[in-house]
């Protein structure tokens, strides 16, 4: 039985992929997860066994070997308010007058503003 990782998984839709080497993807449907797993995190291991179907490979039985390693927020909830406040300010204040202008604000202004909102995203998705 070949191991590969999970590619990505929708637990909403009930299904995912997982890659297969030397192979293209295999389909991994929620029908074939073990007794007691409900979705598979990317990055996860697995073992399965797959076969060919309509549109792919498709997994018949799959075997976790890795735990899913879930991130944990690293701001508290006040923190992130906090720094939500200070971002929409910062965008009132030095972003959007200068985009009304049909203008870009500077790089420097720009890269800070998108770090932060990236700090900001991967908080609300973990």
């Amino acid at each position: 039985m070949p191991i590969g990782k999970v590619k990505w998984f929708d637990a909403d839709k009930g299904f995912g992929f997982v890659s297969n080497p030397g192979d293209e993807d295999v389909y991994v449907g929620r029908n074939v997860l073990p007794e007691g797993v409900d979705e598979l995190v990317q990055g996860q291991r697995i073992e399965f066994d797959f076969a060919a179907g309509r549109r792919g490979p498709q997994a018949l039985r799959v075997k976790v070997l890795d735990s899913p390693r879930r991130r944990t927020p690293s701001r508290k909830p006040e923190e992130l308010s906090s720094m939500l406040s200070d971002v929409m300010t910062l965008l009132e204040t030095q972003v959007q007058p200068v985009l009304a202008q049909g203008r870009y604000p500077e790089r420097k202004t720009g890269r800070q503003v998108a770090e932060i909102l990236r700090a900001i995203a991967k908080d609300l998705d973990s």
